[in-house]
């Protein structure tokens, strides 16, 4: 492979990403973060952790694999905290990749069928490419579509695991949950694997995802979460039967293999996680934002938006979305473009992601800025 080239033909494309450089400017406006709930810029809860004995006395390093790391009660606090609000056995992971890349195939032998969402993350895919495992993608978030492939491949639905995302990291759409709940009450060999990264701190009761809040949250078999996006911090979880989570510990290779996070980064996950399910107001006032946003979108383009946390304005070429994000960081404007392979061809876009540290005043800001770039 001639590196110089495939960088070249990267360029050609408008694909060609580099990291960006450090924007802390107290006037930036930040539409790529993930900090869904504004945690992370909370001085006074790492100033009141910082100076408390649980980061006094909790070590900067692991120094081994979760399996042979001599101090583990940060970790047993977490997953005990994660069971206590899940009401099912947790397993701590470094990060939502190392979770998903690992327990899919951990689950999964030769005999198993996967179905994935079309538009499942990249950690999903990585993992079911890792299973080596029989596997079909459906339509997004099309249960008739789904239902149409499992009759034709697997009528019983006998050792089939179905994955989705609860809300679309992408496009910040939610799945069918209810819809899903009755298609494994027609299949009863089939599991539910759901990945709730984007939903976690900021939907539900409590802040506690789509599936922990449904009509019966134990038709999933797998709930994963990840810790640092809403809940300001590191790393990864799921909830799973004792079962499951015995058969996760001993095959998920990327858990036995991978130094675990620092005690320290677990200490604060706990802190936070027991944060966030008592900000229920900080919720509704994302939700608020959410729909500010798809009013002004809305009028701007002539389009019909989704209010969502997660909100795509869909430009349609790479090197148009990396005009676009420029002369929106020209305004002090940070909202990043997203291309392929992140996102299907033709479907290039900017992601604006929104906070609960935001204010109506800061989404006025963003849509005159896109107005006056994209306005009809």
């Amino acid at each position: 492979m001639n590196h110089h080239e495939l960088i070249e033909d990267i360029k050609r494309r408008g694909n060609f990403r580099t990291i960006p450089a450090d924007r802390t400017d107290s006037d930036i406006l930040d539409f790529s973060t993930n900090d869904y709930l504004g945690l992370a810029g909370r001085d006074d809860l790492r100033h009141a952790f910082m100076s408390g004995d649980s980061a006094l006395n909790a070590l900067l390093t692991s120094s081994a694999s979760r399996l042979l790391a001599a101090t583990q009660s940060a970790y047993h606090e977490l997953e005990q905290t994660l069971e206590s609000l899940y009401g099912r056995t947790a397993l701590m992971f470094n990060s939502g990749y190392h979770a998903n890349s690992g327990l899919i195939p951990a689950l999964c032998d030769k005999d198993t069928l996967i179905l994935a969402d079309k538009l499942v993350h990249a950690s999903i895919i990585d993992g079911i490419m890792l299973s080596k495992c029989s596997w079909q993608r459906f339509r997004h978030n099309d249960i008739t579509h789904l239902g149409r492939i499992l009759d034709k491949e697997r009528p019983d639905g006998h050792n089939t695991l179905i994955i989705i995302e609860s809300i679309y990291s992408m496009d910040g759409d939610s799945a069918p949950i209810e819809e899903l709940i009755e298609f494994k009450r027609r299949y009863p060999g089939v599991m539910l694997y759901i990945d709730e990264a984007h939903a976690l701190g900021v939907v539900g009761d409590r802040g506690l995802g789509l599936a922990a809040s449904s009509s019966d949250p134990d038709a999933f078999d797998i709930i994963v979460g990840t810790l640092g996006k809403a809940a300001a911090s590191m790393g990864a979880f799921a909830v799973m039967s004792p079962t499951l989570r015995d058969v996760a510990v001993n095959r998920c290779r990327s858990l036995i293999f991978s130094t675990a996070l620092p005690p320290l980064n677990a200490a604060w996950s706990t802190v936070m996680l027991k944060q966030i399910v008592e900000m229920d107001a900080e919720r509704a006032h994302l939700a608020d934002l959410a729909q500010h946003l798809a009013d002004g979108l809305a009028e701007i383009t002539g389009k019909i938006y989704t209010p969502s946390h997660i909100q795509p304005v869909i430009v349609g070429d790479a090197r148009l979305a990396v005009e676009l994000s420029a002369k929106l960081s020209d305004e002090g404007i940070k909202v990043l473009p997203i291309r392929t392979p992140t996102v299907p061809p033709g479907t290039e876009r900017l992601r604006i992601s929104l906070s609960a540290s935001m204010t109506h005043d800061d989404i006025d800001r963003l849509l005159s800025a896109l107005n006056q770039q994209i306005g009809r």
